[in-house]
């Protein structure tokens, strides 16, 4: 799920993951949550072309429950990767911690792997969750929602409306 902490201009965004009896929550940036729920629907829309996933609606109340506590951030994203797993027609989600990179393409120039070169694969911080089509069609439901529930756009230029005023560009910087 996606959710926030903090007021309106001033939130940190998260991304929470349940399984295996434990709860793991991940901090992002809010343009990452509106890119993250728009290549899903994306991805949801090109796995029915592809492949002929139901794209079944969410069925019941929409999610609005607040983020599971205690809130202990693991990592900050810097990447997200997705893709759709077709033999088990579910789709994956990857978060890889700010400074991490994927490792190169190339083979190593010798036929062995240095132990700092294992111990940098463990210690990774990273993320990898799988839903199935509903779960990712309700995740994005709620990314929309969490989204919206922010501070509202200025008509004119699209930034963000504060509640003591606003310098709009397309005013020459005059308050309105």
């Amino acid at each position: 799920m996606a959710g926030t902490v903090g007021a309106p201009g001033d939130r940190t965004f998260f991304l929470q993951a349940r399984g295996g009896g434990r709860v793991i929550s991940v901090a992002l940036e809010k343009v990452q949550v509106a890119l993250l729920a728009e290549k899903l629907d994306e991805l949801l829309l090109e796995a029915h072309r592809r492949f002929g996933v139901e794209l079944t609606e969410v069925i019941g109340p929409a999610d609005n429950e607040p983020l599971e506590t205690p809130l202990d951030e693991e990592f900050r994203v810097g990447t997200l990767g997705l893709a759709f797993d077709v033999d088990t027609a579910t789709v994956v989600i990857e978060a890889i911690a700010v400074g991490d990179e994927e490792p190169e393409a190339e083979l190593p120039s010798t036929d062995e792997e240095t132990e700092d070169d294992e111990e940098a694969d463990v210690d990774r911080d990273r993320l990898r969750v799988r839903l199935t089509p509903q779960e990712t069609r309700a995740f994005i439901d709620r990314a929309k929602r969490v989204l919206a529930s922010g501070r509202p756009a200025c008509p004119l230029c699209g930034q963000p409306l504060d509640p003591k005023g606003h310098l709009c560009p397309r005013h020459n910087g005059y308050h309105r």
